[in-house]
């Protein structure tokens, strides 16, 4: 009777180490196969306050996971089963239940991306941000003061405010957290500049570099010519001179530019008609790159006081009148000489 027993319990130990092993390899080959994933790939939103256990059973009777309660062994085995994170997914073709855990988990959700363009002003980028369809629109009826103050920044005018870059974000994100992470980065690129300036120069605070930035932004595309651009309007701020840059005028005029700057545009006096007004206008003009900051804190030594487009995009530099006059002639009037001022607003 008694080896009848034993026979038995070994006959059960022996069918429980078979089926055990048999699970365990089943398991691990599951863990390693890849999932019912089409070609094309996947694209999966886990919502927020789903489960592993939800998951695993929508994909199940998607066809996409055989065997869902395997997936949910594997995370309880790794610790993760509750720490899978909400988002829009894109599952390629050959993933593995390991690896789809593995995404879920870290997060790796799709990132969208939207570009501040350096030199864009306010208007183009609030413009880019409310079309955007992944962003989940918070802000749109506000105006400059009310958008500012809803960002946590109260009083500050937001031109020239945000870093132009190109930003990653999951889907749902709101135009708040996405304007405010660009405000942030602005501000740690403009301190960081700011703190390796050079000596002297004609402002006092990071805003006011930002502002002349934001000059040397619109004035040129020639990276080479940002740094001289930058000397001039230096050392005309230092000798009291107007700045004389057609920019700002065309900021002033708003929706009232055509294309084109008229004598009376220039005469008009507004905050930003930096031909009838001394030093910096009030605001930036547009959200600089980080060259043009650099460029507004590094200015090139020289002095030259004027320059003049030639119509390829690059400027011709003078450091007296007479030359700039010259060069007006033989850029601007294409030989041909007139009676023209080169302060044509007046004194």
């Amino acid at each position: 009777m008694r080896d009848n027993i034993f026979k038995i319990s070994g006959f059960v130990v022996l069918a429980i180490s078979f089926i055990l092993a048999w699970f365990a390899m089943e398991y691990s080959t599951y863990t390693k196969t890849p999932m019912n994933i089409p070609e094309q790939g996947l694209r999966y939103e886990i919502k927020s306050g789903m489960t592993l256990t939800s998951v695993a059973r929508d994909l199940s009777q998607q066809g996409v996971l055989s065997k869902p309660v395997y997936l949910r062994v594997l995370a309880k085995l790794q610790g993760t089963a509750s720490n899978i994170q909400a988002g829009e997914y894109e599952f390629s073709a050959g993933l593995t239940p390991a690896g789809f855990l593995e995404m879920i988990v870290n997060g790796q959700v799709i990132q969208y991306a939207l570009t501040i363009v350096e030199g864009w002003n306010y208007s183009q980028l609030l413009e880019a941000v409310n079309k955007n369809e992944h962003l989940e629109h918070t802000l749109k009826g506000l105006d400059q003061k009310q958008l500012m103050t809803k960002l946590g920044y109260p009083g500050e005018h937001p031109e020239g405010r945000f870093y132009p870059d190109t930003y990653l974000f999951p889907a749902n994100t709101t135009d708040s957290e996405f304007l405010k992470r660009a405000y942030e980065a602005m501000v740690n690129k403009l301190n960081e500049e700011w703190s390796q300036r050079v000596g002297a120069l004609p402002f006092d605070t990071p805003y006011e570099a930002l502002i002349l930035a934001s000059i040397v932004e619109k004035e040129t595309a020639v990276p080479d010519e940002r740094k001289a651009i930058s000397g001039v309007f230096v050392r005309r701020l230092e000798k009291n001179m107007r700045l004389q840059t057609d920019p700002t005028v065309i900021y002033g005029m708003g929706d009232k530019y055509d294309g084109n700057i008229k004598l009376r545009d220039l005469k008009k006096d507004t905050p930003y008609n930096t031909y009838r007004r001394k030093g910096l206008p009030p605001t930036p003009i547009a959200m600089p790159g980080g060259a043009a900051i650099n460029a507004a804190l590094h200015p090139l030594d020289g002095d030259e006081l004027y320059f003049v487009a030639r119509g390829d995009g690059s400027h011709e530099f003078s450091s007296t009148l007479k030359q700039h006059n010259n060069a007006v002639i033989k850029y601007q009037l294409k030989g041909r000489r007139k009676s023209f001022s080169s302060n044509p607003a007046g004194k």
